[in-house]
């Protein structure tokens, strides 16, 4: 017996934070059974029916600055976005249109890119050949639209769950990349069974209270609510209600429903960056932990929150690189069965 058990006995049950039984991992409640596929397959089909806009996350918002230009590859697409001086947000092309120099390394000069080969400038109008793709700066996430690669009908702004106010959250943001298609992140997403079993060093007591309908005709509605402790140490946890969401094809959102941190959200985004040189896909998860909380302290931690992010983005960083994992395994799991399905051709 731990000499703490007489203090744990006389724990306040109005405290967040509540002691755990000490519990072995093997003597959890086995998940499987409630945690059917073809469930989480007609979810993911359902999900992967909803409008997007053609909306893609590529970076935070505080990762496009003034100074330089930011590249990444969307679909395939290399890009480039910069703020002006008035730090809106503006995304183009990553190539420049004369001989296709990289517009990662051009320079910004009166809100414009300047490319180091030529000096040709290119910036927030279209002209010589180049223009801007519509951007989006939510204050936590930066988004471009592609209207060639998503094949959707456009939608003025991306798809944005609600969050708490911006005056009053911490945000933090962790990215991470794996070699599977966005599908396959959303379907772990879509499993809140495997917390617990696959992350007990984050997650203990979890109960799946409400699953979606695998027949169900309505697509709006899909929503996983599950009851969960976050583990803080060995033996003390924070107790909530969650649910889960797919409001857009490429995103899954946890939102705090009941208990500490009511209305906190976990936006999980997932952004194809193209193919890699071994001919397999990749894709970027792109994590927002943003956190709230009415309890005063919390307007102290959100002061200090150049020491608090760093923590929140490691402790996603961790879950994703097991989750991802589970990502790319789901991935080679189902291209081996559509490989082994396809007709053989007669020679």
């Amino acid at each position: 017996m731990s000499i703490l058990e007489p203090l744990y006995r006389r724990w306040p049950p109005t405290w967040p934070l509540q002691p755990l039984p000490s519990t072995t991992w093997t003597e959890q409640q086995p998940t499987y059974q409630a945690a059917d596929p073809r469930l989480i397959t007609a979810v993911l089909d359902r999900a992967q029916r909803r409008p997007s806009g053609n909306w893609y996350v590529f970076a935070a918002s505080d990762a496009v600055g003034t100074d330089r230009p930011l590249s990444v590859t969307v679909a395939g697409v290399e890009i480039v976005a910069w703020r002006d001086s008035r730090r809106h947000l503006h995304v183009g092309p990553g190539a420049c249109p004369h001989l296709g120099a990289p517009l990662a390394s051009a320079v910004l000069d009166c809100d414009t890119l300047v490319c180091r080969w030529h000096g040709l400038r290119v910036g927030p109008r279209s002209g010589h050949g180049w223009a801007p793709f519509p951007g989006h700066d939510d204050g936590v996430l930066a988004w471009v639209r592609l209207d060639h690669v998503g094949n959707e009908p456009p939608l003025d702004a991306p798809v944005i769950p609600a969050r708490p106010p911006a005056g009053t959250h911490l945000a933090a943001i962790a990215t991470l990349t794996g070699i599977c298609e966005t599908t396959d992140i959303i379907a772990n997403r879509l499993d809140p069974w495997h917390g617990a079993w696959f992350h007990p060093y984050s997650f203990t007591h979890l109960e799946v209270l409400d699953a979606p309908s695998r027949d169900r005709a309505d697509d709006d509605n899909d929503r996983f609510r599950v009851a969960v402790t976050f583990r803080v140490g060995n033996r003390l946890g924070v107790p909530v209600q969650a649910e889960f969401t797919s409001p857009e094809p490429r995103t899954v959102v946890m939102r705090i429903v009941d208990g500490e941190g009511t209305d906190s959200v976990v936006e999980t985004h997932t952004t194809p960056v193209g193919t890699g040189a071994d001919g397999r896909p990749r894709t970027c998860v792109i994590e927002a932990v943003i956190a709230n909380s009415p309890r005063r302290g919390f307007a102290t931690a959100r002061r200090a929150h150049r020491a608090l992010a760093p923590l929140l983005r490691s402790a996603a960083t961790r879950l994703w690189r097991d989750d991802l994992a589970y990502a790319e395994r789901r991935y080679q799991q189902r291209t081996l069965t559509e490989r082994s399905a396809r007709p053989r051709s007669s020679t």
